[in-house]
């Protein structure tokens, strides 16, 4: 007779962790605010410290600092669908290691998801861990926390002819040596046309010396170009957190386009605190640009995917180039009023422009756009409300995208906002979903008739199916709440084809059309 020989039943939570550590370095369990609530494996090798001294602290601490946004994309997508498909990521440790994470609801444990940390041979194809510029977005994050560096760098390249922009391998060259420069946790990044940021991690670079290693790397290349360097200190007496936020975006998008020169012209000479000094006088100035209407709109159409046909146009600020103004960008025009206080004052010149322009096109409806700090105002909304009232066709001519939401603060007053505006008729579509954390957080909280996919997950989705992951599963958490989704930044056939076949059913991008007149109207409107 042949005997059984029955082994001991294994514990669960062991056999568990048998399986997880044979494919990972690092298990990581959370709760639903996705703090550490069980750390074990390869810690003290990848960060020199124990698994238990992370227990308490956001898991985002284990990801690069430029990672860390799109990593709490992907911690909203678990706590909603229950899974993180493989992504790359990097870690926080000295050598920016190259790693997997993946992730499941715990089985039975409301509220708690295990992660597991595996090592790649290299990065995943497929483009950055979505969630936005990381550069800006770890920058934010160091004033909003009010820790960190106490300065970015800012490094411009120029030749006799002005900026010089290197080759695109030379520029990623460049970017390694600024990396390796600023030590560990360091977020270097190419602004474009010779133009880069350096947030320092641990300590504060020698700018001088930064320098001189990209210009040795530069003369490598035949490239005798010069190298200017600044520090723009993040420090802002007078500046709340959120206003530092702000000025920072104006301040980056000034030195983007123009460099150092522009970043001048903008008041930033001094950093985010010299920035403070001409701010009544900058706000001044913008308060008479809004009122005399020094701006247009330029409309571009948000189509059907399924005939191509236009279901309604967004209406883009467009601001008319003015002598002595510090902008002409819309990206810095909407800044400096976010950080001026003007928001609502240019919110609501906007949505007057639009509804002079919807009276005089036929038949088209218009998006505008309406930031989280507009939304969360009673005043503004008694006033759009009053408006809607008194001209309630206006109310088939409109749609409402709410941008920026990270700027909520007073949630229940934006959602009484949300409620009163579709309650007199006006669609609602909740701006960049994806691009953050908080845009999850909305979908939940606000009733939205559509959702706008950012545009990140839309440019790589064709050759990444980790994107092509994220957007699927972003339409199957809007469809529960019945809401439609909209693709930007459509420009090609494939990814038209390919936002259908993942049950997308608007697009918007210059595959359908780029920003210009409304049709039926007469130009862009002013």
């Amino acid at each position: 007779m042949q005997e059984t020989v029955r082994h001991p039943v294994a514990n669960s939570v062991d056999r568990f962790l048998t399986f997880a550590f044979a494919a990972a370095e690092l298990l990581v369990e959370t709760d639903a605010d996705g703090r550490i609530t069980f750390a074990e494996g390869a810690f003290p090798a990848r960060f020199g410290r124990p698994g238990r001294t992370f227990l308490g602290h956001p898991v985002q601490e284990l990801v690069a600092r430029d990672l860390r946004s799109g990593m709490g994309t992907a911690l909203e997508l678990l706590n909603a669908t229950g899974r993180i498909r493989p992504t790359a990521i990097r870690l926080s440790d000295r050598d920016r290691s190259a790693f997997s994470v993946a992730g499941l609801a715990a089985p039975g444990r409301s509220g708690r998801f295990c992660l597991t940390f595996s090592p790649l041979p290299d990065d995943l194809p497929g483009g950055p861990l979505p969630g936005g510029p990381g550069f800006a977005r770890a920058a934010e994050e160091v004033l909003r926390r009010g820790e960190g560096a106490a300065a970015l760098g800012l490094i411009e390249l120029t030749g006799d002819g002005g900026a010089l922009a290197p080759r695109a391998d030379l520029a990623a060259r460049i970017q390694s040596v600024l990396a390796a420069q600023g030590g560990t946790g360091t977020v270097a990044a190419d602004l474009g046309a010779g133009r880069f940021g350096l947030l320092p991690g641990e300590g504060a670079p020698d700018l001088a010396e930064v320098s001189a290693h990209v210009a040795r790397l530069l003369a490598q290349h035949g490239l005798p170009g010069r190298v200017g360097a600044r520090a723009l200190p993040l420090a802002g007496e007078g500046l709340s957190p959120l206003q530092a936020t702000r000025a920072l975006r104006f301040a980056l998008s000034a030195f983007a386009r123009g460099g150092d020169a522009a970043l001048e012209k903008a008041g930033f000479a001094g950093g985010l605190a010299g920035f403070v000094d001409s701010a009544a006088e900058r706000a001044a100035a913008l308060r008479a640009t809004i009122a005399d209407r020094r701006f247009r709109l330029a409309f571009q159409p948000i189509v059907l995917l399924a005939d191509r046909q236009p279901h309604h146009y967004e209406a883009l600020l467009r601001p008319i180039p003015t002598p002595g103004t510090p902008f002409s960008e819309a990206s810095e025009f909407i800044a400096l009023a976010e950080t001026v206080g003007l928001s609502e004052t240019l919110d609501w010149a906007v949505v007057e422009t639009a509804c002079e322009a919807a009276r005089a096109a036929s038949g088209a409806r218009i998006a505008c756009n309406l930031s989280g700090l507009s939304l969360q105002s009673r005043a503004f909304r008694d006033r759009l409300c009053g408006m809607l009232r008194e001209a309630p066709a206006l109310a088939e001519r409109l749609l409402v995208e709410i941008t920026e939401t990270a700027e909520i603060e007073d949630e229940p007053e934006a959602r009484r906002t949300v409620d009163a505006l579709r309650d007199l008729g006006l669609p609602i579509c909740l701006d960049d979903f994806g691009a953050g954390a908080a845009a999850f957080r909305y979908l939940r909280a606000f009733r939205v008739d559509f959702v706008k996919v950012d545009g990140v997950y839309v440019s790589h989705a064709v050759e990444s199916a980790r994107d092509r992951g994220f957007i699927a599963a972003m339409v199957d958490l809007a469809r529960t709440v019945g809401a439609e989704v909209v693709a930007e930044r459509i420009e090609t056939e494939a990814q038209a084809t390919l936002m259908r076949d993942l049950g997308v059913g608007f697009g918007q991008g210059y595959l359908f059309g780029r920003p210009g007149a409304l049709p039926g109207g007469d130009g862009p409107y002013r």
